[in-house]
This record gives structure tokens, C-alpha cells and sequence, in this order.
């Protein structure tokens, strides 16, 4: 007994002065971190950049907590008159501020599309697709307008932000950049695990482990609490701008991140007491965005990640917005007016049990995916033949399921802003994902962006071999969803485990769902195609100047087609047209051009 007394008072001594210690702890963390910082910044400035951006973000959120903590009472007290006034005004005001946004809106959109009239396809259909989804409307004269017009207004806010304004599209690339990077330490483990050699020639041991590592790296946020916290602070946003009730607002926000059997865990108590409306709110996030660990895998494809990014975030308000609109609220929710739900952490007792689950879950996923992909494609394979087959009968050559979905969503791809050349292989895209899955159709679209980036002919025969950059931008946000046949048994399945006597009211409601996450992708690819800003095109004499022609690439092929272009042969005699005759070494560029590439002028 005298042994431990020291350590008895010791522990006392801990317990009776822990908030001191503790904050004197904390403190040195603090002294020691900015010293660290001051280091960073004083050696390299440019280098330390992202840490200033993560420190500056940070301190703001630290210094908002406090400010609210002591100051919020006062602030509100004293903002109280200004919000009576409001409240007072806002039935006049409301309208003054939606005429002034329109014609705000009316305006940008003439002198914007004024240069590129070509956008103006894209905002024809992202209106016909909004009606569409008014006419399939379940209860057409009680729709939310407020949920809507706020939905689809935050929507074109963050594509705006992120396509059109230089720190939003450098923050989102960055934010891809690092991703891409993150996603690179997967090769410690799957290399050591299955060898160089096929990680680098399988696509299952290439692709498949990101999807392991990115769950796991999920997990350990989850036990952090920084899932729970980024997803109620977008909830909030959400609920508080367009007056839908928490809980399908925060499993919404949460298929941003989570897929769509695990967003509806963060609302699991509530489920049972939720109307229809609510159910098919949820139902419809989860058709309408993918989950944070197969975008790895999509990433890993080659396809742009902050386009991705920037998908799935558009997609949540979006989402809520068109739910709202094809099944409007008509019962009396028991969450309206509800501040906030309570969301559950994970059951993990330290950071090593979180990783560890994080690895195990994402097994069943990376074993259901490699399954669908053998299934599916085989699936494909064979409808092919059987429709080739029965092509041949009439004399038809090359019928295909993709050469059918090329003809029957040509429109609706040409709708969305793709050029008409390149509306087939888009429409075979969509196609792909809408009857198979998205999986499937990355992986197609990833061939074709590789075929671009490698300055393959754009036409091989009558076979097109990629589409432009804009097609490729409209595809990616069109592809960005879970809305597909086999998503119908995976997302029944997995609520109905949750909530076994709502089954039929999961029914009831999952194949409007389906329709509208469709809709909601390609809506979000309508605005990518509004919003599409053209890379500027390269100073192709200053790249002939410094290039060695010893392979082809993008910027090759369109230089050679405008060098193409220039030329004229007449009588025997090759000369050149605007700049590229005041070049001298024209000629030989035509030359090294044609060795790669196939026109009129090389046959001289």
C-alpha cells in the first residue's frame, strides 16, 4: 500500500487539476505548431502554401467557435431589431430579391452565351429536364418552389464557383492534385502484397486496393469525428436555405462522401417515423452522387478528379431540389422544425480498431464490384452477340447494345452541350451506365480521354476514337451517379435490412427515385456544358520548335490539323496560309506531321 501511494497521489493530482493541465498542454501543442509554421513559411513560402491554406482555415474555424461560445448571445440580442424588421419586410422583400437574381441571371447568361452560343444547348436542357421532372410530379400543386429554386440556385453557385472563377477552379484542382497524390501511397500496400508486375498490368490489383485504402482512411475520419462534422455543417446549409427537414437533408449531405446504402446509417432511428417524400429524398441522394471510395478507383481510371469532386458536391442540393419536385411533402413530417438530429460515432475504441474495420468493410465492396464487373461485361459480351445475330438476319452489320443506346440517347446527349459528332459515343456512355453500371462506363470513357491525351486520329475509318475536351467534361458529371438497374436491389436490400417493416414503402417509391438521380446527373453535366470554359490552345510554333516528333500527343494532333489547314497545294506547288507562312520551317513541320498523321496535302 505505501508502494502506491505516490502513484495514488499522482493520479489524484491529475483528476483534480486535469482542465489546467490540459490546457497547458494544449498551449505548448500551439507554441510548438507555430514555430514549426514560422520555420515553413521563412524556408520556403511557396512551398508551405497548402499549410498556410489548412492553418488559415483551421484558425478560422477555432476562432468561430470561441466567438460564438462567449459572444453569440450579444451579437444575436443585439441583431435582434434588424431580424424584427426583416421578418416585417420580407413579404415585399423576397420578391424585390427574386426579380433582381433574375435579372441578374437573364443578363449573364446573354453576354456570357454571346461568345459561346454553343451553351445555350446546355440551358435548353437543363430547362426541358426540369419540366420533364415536373410533368413525372407526384402531387404537382404542392411543390416546395423554395426547395427548388434554392437547390438548383446553389447548384449553379458552386458550378459557377468552381468552373468559372480562378480561386474556386485552382482549389478544386488542387484538392483533385492531392487526391490523386494520396491515392498513390495504395502502392506500398498492394505492391508488397501482390508484386510490381501486376499492379502494374491487372487492372483488379491496380484499381481495386485504392478502394480498400480509401475506407479505411474513411474510417479513421468517422472515429475522428471530421466526417460527422463536415456533413452536419453542409446539412445545415442545405436545411436552412431550402426548408427541408434534417433527416433527409443530412443523409443527402452525406452521400456526398458515403455510398447509398451507407448514408442512410447516419439517419438509421429516424427512419421508421419518415414520410414518403423524406424516403424518396433519401432514396434519390443516394442514385444521384457515388461514394468517396469509388471515385478513388474512377481517379485511378485517368478521369479528371476535380471534376469528380465537384460532381458530387454539386449533386447534393441538386438532388434534394428534384426530389422535391417529383414527390413533393403532402403528410406532416415529425422532424419539420426539428433544430438538429443527433448523429452516432463510430463503435471503434482507438484509431487502430477504426482502420482496421475501415480495411474489412471494403472487402464485400471490392468483392461485389470485381464480381458485378465479370457479370456485366460478360452480360454485355453476349447481348452483343445475340443482337449481332439477329443483325445479320436483315443484313444489319454491327448491331450492338451500345450502337442502340447511341441512336435512342443521341438527343439527350446532343441536349446537354455535346457536339452532334460526338452525341453517339456519349449516348453509348450513358447508356452503359444507366442499364449496367457507371463502373463499366468510366472505364470507356477513360479509353477515350487516353486516346485524346495520346494524339490518336480522331476518326479511324468510321469509328470514332475519343471526343473532345467539353464532351469528355459533360460525360464526367453525366456518369457521376449511383442511378442504375442493379443500384435498385442494392439500395431495397440495404434499406430494408435497416427498416424490414417499411419494405413496401421503399418500393413504393425506389423506381421514381431511379428516374430522378438520373435526371439530377445530367442536369449537373446540362450546367458543365453552360459553364465550359475552352483550354486556350497551344502556340503550335513554339511547340514544333521545341518538340522531337518522336511520338504524337494532343497538342501535336491539333497543331498538325492546323498546319493541315494552312496548306495549299495547287499545280504541284505546297504553300501556306496566315502565320504559318512566314514560318521557314513550314515544310519540314508538314513532313514530320505526316509521318503520324493522314491528309490531302501529304500526298504531295
Amino acid at each position: 500500500r505505501k508502494a502506491l501511494q505516490p502513484a495514488s497521489k499522482a493520479k489524484h493530482f491529475f483528476r483534480a487539476h486535469a482542465k489546467v493541465l490540459r490546457r497547458v498542454f494544449l498551449g505548448l501543442l500551439g507554441v510548438a505548431y507555430l514555430c514549426y509554421f514560422i520555420v515553413a513559411c521563412y524556408l520556403n513560402f511557396q512551398r508551405a502554401l497548402a499549410l498556410v491554406v489548412m492553418t488559415a482555415v483551421v484558425a478560422f474555424f477555432i476562432c468561430w467557435y470561441i466567438f460564438k461560445k462567449h459572444c453569440g448571445a450579444k451579437v444575436l440580442l443585439l441583431l435582434r431589431p434588424i431580424g424584427k424588421w426583416f421578418q416585417k419586410s420580407w413579404p415585399w422583400l423576397k420578391w424585390f430579391l427574386w426579380v433582381a437574381l433574375l435579372a441578374g441571371l437573364i443578363v449573364w447568361l446573354v453576354l456570357d452565351t454571346g461568345r459561346n452560343p454553343e451553351q445555350l444547348i446546355s440551358l435548353g436542357g437543363f430547362c426541358t429536364l426540369v419540366l420533364f421532372l415536373f410533368a413525372c410530379s407526384k402531387h404537382h400543386s404542392e411543390v416546395s418552389w423554395r426547395a427548388v429554386f434554392w437547390g438548383l440556385g446553389l447548384e449553379f453557385l458552386l458550378g459557377l464557383f468552381v468552373l468559372r472563377t480562378t480561386p474556386g477552379t485552382q482549389a478544386f484542382q488542387w484538392l483533385g492534385d492531392q487526391i490523386q497524390y494520396f491515392l498513390g501511397y495504395t502502392t506500398a500496400g498492394s505492391s508488397f502484397v501482390f508484386g510490381d508486375t501486376l499492379i502494374e498490368g491487372v487492372f483488379a490489383f491496380q484499381t481495386l486496393p485504392i478502394i480498400v485504402f480509401f475506407s479505411c482512411v474513411m474510417s479513421i475520419l468517422y472515429y475522428l469525428g471530421v466526417m460527422q462534422w463536415l456533413i452536419l455543417k453542409i446539412s445545415w446549409l442545405l436545411q436552412v436555405s431550402m426548408g427541408t427537414t434534417p433527416t433527409e437533408t443530412l443523409s443527402v449531405a452525406g452521400n456526398i462522401f458515403v455510398g447509398q446504402t451507407e448514408a442512410p446509417l447516419l439517419i438509421r432511428p429516424y427512419l421508421a417515423d419518415m414520410t414518403l417524400s423524406e424516403i424518396h429524398a433519401v432514396i434519390t441522394g443516394g442514385f444521384s452522387t457515388i461514394a468517396g471510395s469509388v471515385m478513388g478507383a474512377y481517379i485511378s481510371f485517368g478521369i479528371d478528379a476535380a471534376s469528380l469532386i465537384a460532381a458530387s458536391v454539386m449533386a447534393a442540393p441538386c438532388a434534394l431540389a428534384m426530389a422535391k419536385l417529383v414527390y413533393p411533402e403532402v403528410e406532416e413530417s415529425k422532424f419539420k422544425g426539428k433544430a438538429s438530429i443527433r448523429l452516432s460515432s463510430g463503435e471503434e475504441r482507438n484509431i487502430l480498431e477504426a482502420a482496421s474495420n475501415g480495411a474489412a468493410t471494403s472487402v464485400g465492396l471490392v468483392a461485389n464490384i470485381a464480381a458485378n464487373l465479370i457479370a456485366f461485361l460478360a452480360v454485355l459480351e453476349f447481348i452483343n452477340a445475340a443482337l449481332r445475330w439477329f443483325g445479320e438476319m436483315v443484313d444489319i452489320e454491327g448491331l450492338t447494345f451500345q450502337v442502340i443506346c447511341s441512336y435512342v440517347l443521341m438527343p439527350v446527349a446532343f441536349l446537354m452541350g455535346a457536339d452532334w459528332a460526338d452525341s453517339p459515343l456519349v449516348a453509348e456512355l450513358l447508356g452503359i451506365k444507366i442499364f449496367l453500371n457507371e463502373f463499366v462506363a468510366y472505364q470507356q470513357l477513360a479509353t477515350y480521354k487516353k486516346n485524346r491525351l495520346m494524339g490518336l486520329e480522331e476518326w479511324d475509318g468510321n469509328r470514332k476514337q475519343w471526343i473532345s475536351e467539353r464532351a469528355e467534361s459533360i460525360t464526367t458529371f453525366a456518369l457521376c451517379g449511383f442511378a442504375n438497374l442493379s443500384s435498385i436491389g442494392i439500395t431495397l436490400g440495404g434499406l430494408a435490412s435497416l427498416v424490414p417493416q417499411r419494405k413496401g414503402d421503399f418500393a413504393s417509391v425506389v423506381l421514381r427515385a431511379l428516374l430522378t438521380g438520373i435526371c439530377v446527373s445530367m442536369l449537373n453535366a446540362c450546367l458543365a456544358g453552360l459553364l465550359y470554359v475552352p483550354t486556350k490552345v497551344a502556340d503550335c510554333t513554339m511547340f514544333f520548335s521545341t518538340t522531337n516528333f518522336s511520338s504524337t500527343s494532343y497538342t501535336m494532333y491539333t497543331c498538325c490539323k492546323q498546319l493541315f489547314a494552312s496548306s495549299v497545294l495547287q499545280n504541284g506547288t505546297l504553300s501556306f496560309t496566315g502565320s504559318w507562312a512566314e514560318q521557314a520551317e513550314s515544310v519540314l513541320w508538314l513532313t514530320e506531321c505526316c509521318g503520324h498523321y493522314n491528309h490531302t496535302s501529304c500526298a504531295g
